[in-house]
């Protein structure tokens, strides 16, 4: 009986690739740029997408060279390229020839078209700005817990304004529900602003792709913002990143770094004016010094004779020892009386260590006879179990003449009904297999 031929994984990818290429022609497509990620060898690779679909894209280093503009996530373009498969992975491809632009992308028009309808609703405009308190008694964060922008809010806050508090109300950054729990964490910063203390609110993130930043392009977040009772200042990315959540907020820094440094810009500014201040205060404080001289020459000249004054410091001296001396010797009688309680304590208490190890020795002979005894019993029950076993083993049964019958499937075959005449059967031995054919059927009853 002939078999099927068996492939290798490389050799189905090989066939794979070689047909798909063969297949797809060198053709245009269009589509948006995202996950953008530039290699350190030149190559580029992005994710090409449209509304219900992506495929991977690679750009190798000698064609990137050539393209006349540098590719950034959100673009629009289409692009010239040949289906295929990397073989290594499995995973289907394109290999781009060239690129050329073709819009500003979806998530580029669905921001300027949001930000337009804010704009013409007066949500951005200058004269609804609050301006950032110099001197904030304490600062609320919103942003991850494990987003690097804390670390460097945290740090830049702790350099240059360390006594300020800063309460974190925590929200993910990036995610599927990322919008809606900014949202949250703004309206219950601002909610608690009074019981909290805070006085200025920061909304920060590190940098990343538009996708990455889509979540500050909420419409309820820019709401939310303008709804909040304190200032809101907004470090969001990188310098040239600008968010829908950036023009909503009542100042904008160009990154978390910046906003930590305009929030405490008050405190860190103060340290520069209490140094010019120094030698103002010294000088105040040597007029005072010496108004304060004159005042206590004057009144010296009112003072007890130091006879007096002597006298009655020894009578108030002897008082005290008297009553020291009687406090002492009150607190040591209760010391004393206390050492005794605990001698008698400590006198029942004391243990007999010749009866515990006594005891110790016998509960340890008893540990070790226990154990052997618990040994041997689970030894005869593995034997048992192994015996039981090889009773049930198939290649036993064999051996004594029995004999395992199937189809050309592989199925078992229990009854002669289930086998058609003419047919092929396998049959396993105990010691190697024949294949037989069926040439007809003896009743059951025989």
């Amino acid at each position: 009986m002939q078999s099927a031929p068996v492939l290798t994984v490389s050799a189905l990818n090989r066939l794979a690739r070689e047909a798909l290429e063969s297949a797809l022609p060198l053709m245009w497509i269009d589509g948006e740029i995202s996950n953008l990620t530039r290699a350190a060898s030149g190559h580029l690779y992005f994710t090409l997408k449209d509304a219900s679909a992506q495929v991977r894209c690679t750009i190798w280093r000698n064609r990137a060279q050539l393209l006349a503009f540098r590719p950034e996530n959100g673009m629009r373009v289409e692009i010239r390229a040949l289906a295929t498969l990397y073989e290594a992975r499995g995973d289907y491809q394109l290999n781009v020839e060239t690129v050329r632009k073709a819009g500003i992308g979806d998530l580029f028009e669905a921001f300027r078209r949001l930000r337009d309808t804010l704009t013409a609703e007066g949500l951005f405009d200058a004269d609804a700005k609050r301006p950032i308190p110099r001197f904030p008694r304490a600062i609320g964060l919103v942003t991850s817990p494990a987003a690097a922008a804390l670390r460097d809010v945290l740090v830049t806050l702790g350099r240059r304004a360390a006594h300020v508090p800063v309460i974190l109300y925590p929200a993910p950054v990036q995610g599927a529900d990322a919008a809606t729990r900014l949202v949250e964490a703004v309206r219950t910063a601002g909610e608690r602003a009074a019981q909290d203390g805070i006085e200025v609110l920061l909304l920060v993130r590190g940098g990343g792709s538009l996708e990455d930043l889509w979540s500050f392009n909420d419409e309820a977040l820019a709401r939310a913002l303008r709804a909040c009772p304190i200032p809101v200042l907004s470090g969001v990315g990188h310098e040239t990143d600008f968010s829908i959540a950036d023009f909503a907020a009542d100042l904008r820094a160009p990154t978390p770094t910046g906003a930590a440094e305009l929030a405490s810009a008050g405190w860190h500014a103060a340290h520069r004016e209490i140094d010019a201040l120094g030698p103002q205060l010294e000088r105040s404080m040597q007029r005072r010094l010496e108004a304060l001289a004159q005042r206590l020459d004057r009144a010296s000249l009112r003072f007890v004779h130091p006879r007096e004054r002597l006298r009655q410091a020894q009578t108030d001296t002897h008082l005290s020892a008297a009553r020291l001396q009687r406090a002492m010797q009150r607190q040591l009688e209760r010391t004393q009386f206390r050492h005794a309680a605990l001698e008698l304590r400590l006198a029942r208490q004391r243990p007999n260590f010749t009866t515990a190890h006594s005891r110790t020795d016998d509960l340890g002979h008893r540990l070790q006879r226990a154990g052997q005894t618990l040994l041997a019993r689970r030894q005869a029950q593995v034997d048992a179990l192994a015996a039981h076993l090889q009773h049930l083993n198939p290649e036993s049964v064999l051996a004594r003449g029995y004999a395992i019958a199937r189809d050309t499937h592989g199925r078992v075959l229990r009854s002669a009904t289930e086998i058609a005449t003419e047919a092929t059967v396998e049959v396993q031995l105990a010691s190697g297999r024949l294949l037989t054919q069926v040439t007809g059927r003896i009743p059951a009853d025989i």
